[in-house]
């Protein structure tokens, strides 16, 4: 695991390292998740937690067609209006 030590700027700012933000694929303005988790931050791009739900859907899920699924689930529910 990589540290790095930065400031808070006033306006409660914080500059994420540039090797960071590389290894991340961050652009200016883009949007990231914190994570607060037993007092420690934890930072995340958009793309990496849709990455984490699919790996975690894809586990609970083995061996389903979710959509075939979905479609039967929005069919059923037509069906009872």
């Amino acid at each position: 695991m990589n540290e790095f030590r930065v400031k808070i700027g006033e306006d409660g700012r914080v500059l994420i390292p540039i090797f960071c933000r590389r290894q991340l694929k961050l652009s200016p303005g883009e949007e990231i998740i914190i994570k607060l988790d037993n007092n420690e931050l934890h930072l995340f791009s958009l793309k990496q937690s849709l990455r984490n739900a699919q790996k975690t859907v894809k586990h609970y899920a083995k061996n389903q067609n979710l959509v075939k699924k979905l479609r039967q689930m929005r069919q059923e529910d037509s069906s009872d209006e």
